[in-house]
Order: C-alpha cells, then structure tokens, then sequence
C-alpha cells in the first residue's frame, strides 16, 4: 500500500525536514513490500510546484530517499510508491504536477482505456503509465469544466470513477501553493487528519511526525511550534489524540485562510469493487515486469 502524506500551514509559509525512508536499507530486509519510489511536492514563493521525485530501483537511489530535504512552502505532498502497475520510472512516481497542483494516490483504478477516453485531449497531460497520473489528469478536466472550482471538479471526477470504472481504492492528496484537499474512499485504505494547533498537544512542541512503520516518511518543523497546521497521512505520525480518519467517501479541504470543511461527496459504495484476486493478478505481473532482468 502506497503511504501519503500532506501538510497545509498556509497561509503561512513554513520550513519542514522529510526523509522519505530512512536508511541504510538491510538486504536482508528487502521484499516485494519494499517501496518503489519516493516524492516530495513544495511550492516555491511564486506558486509554481516544485516536485522531488525519484524510482528505487533496488535501492540504487536509496540516498535520493533518506537524505534529509529542508523545504519552505505553505502546503507539502510526500509520497511513497509501492507499484501495482507501471515502471520504475520517474514519470510513474509520485507526486504528479499538473496547472500548479499537485497530486498523489493511494489504491488502484481498472478499465485504463475507458478512462482514457474520457479524459479526451486531456491525456496530453499525462506522461506516464499509471492509473494515478490519469486519475489526475480527469480531476484536471473537471476542474476545468466548472470553471476552476476545485471542489466542484474533484466531486465530479469521483463520483465519474466510482460509477463507471472498477476500483480498490482512490484515497489521495492534492495541493494547490495555499490549499489542500484530501479524499478516503471507499473504506478499503484508512486516511487521517490532524487538526494541529500550534506547538501542538502541548502548545509548546515543534512538529515531529514518523510514520509507525519501520523507515518511512518522517517530518520535523521548528516553525509548527509556532504556527498551526493541518496534517493527513495514511497512519497517525504521532500520539497526538487529534487524529481522526476520514470517513469513507469524505473530502477534506483546508483553505488558505487556514479554514477546515470536510464534506461526504460520495456516500455510496462503487458501482464496480476490484475483486481481490484481479488486484492480486494486477501485482504479480507489475513485480514480475520489475523483477526482470533489463532486455540488452
């Protein structure tokens, strides 16, 4: 399972340290649960994305993952790819940057060709092979349909694939330079939220948030003991008792002005679940495309 992380201090722009994984990777520890690349997703002072990513490929890259990245932005998106479809590739990692936002999955979307051709002209945005730069890429559309509004494009981009295409899961996070959005659905992968006040439970502590699990993504900020943030991932990163999980088919949205909505988009369950073993099926032959040797 893919872990996603986002962070909004905006309007404020803040600095925050990430590792991706930490390091060093064992041999021994390595399996087909191991990541397959890690991202990072700022914003620079004029709004443009500025996206840090890179494939593990065997862990040739794992320096690009643990070393320490210390960014300023107002909104973060990290990411870590475990791969149900596609290379290793960067243009198959995540964070995606399209018309200054940016995006990151969890889950798997079917039916590739059906959603290819409703996305239309709108496929010239996408540059890799995976379900989730597509995915994207109609939310992209939407928006642009109802005129920018963001909200009014991500719900009629998710009730489209929840009606018509098969899926296990189409959790993600997405990031303007001043706001950020957030959906669960359906109740397949958990997602959380952290409502943090400044300097958190205490009102006194920096932001130090790990991942539960061994070696993944890690962030600290001096300047949360300071200033108020909104936090989601896939796990709670910290014993804060704030955490809460998004419930399934909720979308979370934090506003520039710091303001929290979360609104039920998508109350009923898809119209067409993935069955486990076509899921199954999907993975083993991603891994075995991945585990062979390159053709000379």
């Amino acid at each position: 399972m893919c872990h996603l992380f986002g962070l909004s201090a905006a309007p404020r722009r803040v600095r925050a340290t990430f590792w991706l994984m930490d390091a060093p990777f064992s041999l021994a520890e390595q399996s087909q649960q191991e990541p397959d690349g890690t991202g990072l997703a700022t914003f620079d002072a004029s709004g443009r994305p500025v996206v840090e990513k890179q494939p593990l490929a065997a862990f040739a890259d794992a320096a690009f993952a643990s070393e320490a990245k210390t960014r300023e932005s107002a909104t973060f998106v990290a990411h870590i790819r475990f791969a149900t479809m596609g290379r290793l590739a960067a243009s198959n990692t995540h964070p995606f940057a399209q018309r200054d936002r940016v995006f990151a999955h969890n889950g798997d979307i079917g039916d590739l060709p059906a959603l290819e051709r409703e996305l239309g002209s709108y496929l010239e945005l996408v540059r890799g092979e995976t379900d989730s730069e597509r995915y994207f890429a109609l939310i992209t559309k939407r928006v642009d349909e109802h005129g920018g509004d963001v909200a009014a494009g991500i719900d009629a981009a998710v009730r489209w694939i929840a009606e018509n295409l098969p899926l296990t899961s189409i959790n993600f996070v997405l990031a303007s330079a001043l706001e950020l959005w957030a959906l669960r659905y359906p109740a397949t992968h958990d997602l959380f939220v952290l409502e943090r006040a400044a300097g958190g439970a205490s009102g006194q502590r920096p932001l130090r948030h790990s991942a539960r699990e061994a070696r993944r993504i890690r962030a600290h900020s001096p300047d949360l003991a300071r200033h108020g943030a909104v936090v989601v991932a896939t796990e709670p990163m910290d014993e804060d008792p704030g955490w809460s999980e998004l419930r399934p088919g909720e979308l979370l949205h934090v506003g520039p002005d710091h303001e929290v909505t979360r609104t039920l988009v998508l109350p009923h369950p898809p119209r067409h679940p993935m069955r486990p073993e076509d899921v199954e099926a999907r993975v083993a032959t991603t891994r075995a495309r991945l585990d062979a040797p390159p053709v000379k």
